[in-house]
């Protein structure tokens, strides 16, 4: 497994190696002491969870502010572009993103640690995303930061008009949302 730094440290891309020829392809998603000694984080999953989404279908941005969990997204079929909004208030990267094209093609992996937001567009006609947490979700706790607030000012695809849940319609902005400690 490779690891690719990115502009906020604690944000990983994780490229598996992949085997294949005209059968196909074989790939190790995860394995505990591989991903600890690549990254040096001791992370524990506790729920897998997998969504399936259409075209232009944008989700997020999705955080619990209680049981932040950590975690550990791909996608097996399709195309996304996956976003990361740091929330930790004493970090230097506060309110910066990162955002990684995820693809069924590109096998790549994105580690989202606690302390951030979460969210992605399918840029595909539809996308399978899979994504282990390090901590069960609890709706009470969760909290949702609009996709499109400027003071983030995440650079989105192009050409689209994203369909999103009432929920994610109502994200509040960034200036007004709780962040981390």
């Amino acid at each position: 497994m490779k690891v690719i730094q990115t502009a906020i440290p604690d944000l990983l891309i994780l490229e598996p190696k992949v085997f294949g020829d005209q059968r196909g392809f074989f790939l190790e998603s995860y394995n505990q002491q591989t991903f600890h000694d690549l990254t040096g984080v001791a992370a524990t999953f506790v729920q897998d969870n997998h969504s399936r989404s259409g075209k232009n279908v944008l989700r997020g941005l999705h955080y619990q502010i209680k049981q932040p969990q950590g975690k550990l997204v791909r996608v097996t079929a399709g195309c996304v572009f996956d976003v990361a909004v740091d929330l930790r208030k004493s970090s230097a990267t506060l309110g910066h993103w990162v955002g990684v094209e995820l693809s069924g093609e590109n096998h790549r992996q994105f580690w989202v640690p606690p302390g951030f937001a979460h969210g992605f567009l399918v840029l595909s006609e539809q996308a399978d995303f899979l994504y282990k947490t390090t901590e069960y979700y609890a709706p009470e706790h969760e909290r949702c930061i609009r996709w499109d607030d400027p003071d983030i000012g995440i650079d989105w695809p192009q050409n689209y008009v994203p369909v999103l849940s009432a929920k994610d319609a109502q994200g509040r902005a960034f200036g007004d949302a709780e962040v981390f400690a």
